[in-house]
């Protein structure tokens, strides 16, 4: 753990302090689902999706025994269908098969599931099961990188860094906290770093400053 990790977070607080996940559900599977869905698109056309999805279809037994092509069709719009629909009913006969309808609690059996991977893994183990885990999606890839948190070049190498950085009762709410940073400040473009709180800290900022 790491003082300067420590006022960083401390500053994200403050920056944003309503930090959550904006994924919609009513279930630990129902956020499995949305957090498959959620790959390479945004929150608020996952919600939209399974806004109608749900209403129907919100059980493993549910999506384990749907044709793959009527999945592609209720889910086309968040992009990558095909691969989502496949990790989608294959976790979900897993959770049937191996796991008696339940969604597993622990990394090692979450990672056990077709089409999960340790991303999703970390958020369901996260926002679910309270779990102080911090997954790495392209926002907290990105804005980790450049406040220094972490110089690795792969989303399992910034995990590492981050656990190692930031103190244990912080881990969860770290990951809602980059997150919304990279999202509402820290774009992958253009990042609005005159709104920004964390300029001292940011080696993207300085690195800036110094080619001008």
């Amino acid at each position: 753990m790491s003082d300067r990790a420590d006022e960083i977070m401390r500053l994200l607080e403050q920056a944003h302090p309503d930090a959550h996940c904006e994924l919609n559900y009513r279930s630990d599977f129902e956020l499995l689902v949305a957090v498959i869905l959620s790959a390479q698109c945004m929150d608020r056309r996952v919600n939209l999706v399974t806004k109608e999805l749900f209403a129907s279809y919100n059980k493993p037994e549910d999506f384990a025994s749907m044709p793959q092509e009527k999945l592609e069709t209720l889910i086309h719009s968040c992009g990558f269908f095909r691969a989502k629909a496949r990790s989608i009913i294959s976790a979900s006969t897993d959770i049937i098969e191996r796991f008696g309808g339940k969604v597993p609690s622990t990394m090692e059996e979450l990672l056990t599931l077709r089409g999960v991977g340790r991303k999703t893994a970390n958020v369901v183990l996260s926002v679910a099961f309270g779990e102080s885990t911090i997954a790495v999606d392209t926002h907290v890839f990105r804005t980790a990188r450049r406040l220094g948190l972490s110089d690795k070049p792969t989303p399992e190498g910034v995990e590492r860094d981050l656990t190692a950085e930031i103190s244990e009762d912080m881990r969860s709410k770290a990951h809602h906290l980059l997150i919304f940073h990279g999202r509402y400040v820290c774009h992958s473009r253009n990042p609005e770093c005159d709104k920004c709180s964390l300029t001292e800290y940011c080696e993207y900022y300085k690195g800036n400053l110094q080619e001008k």
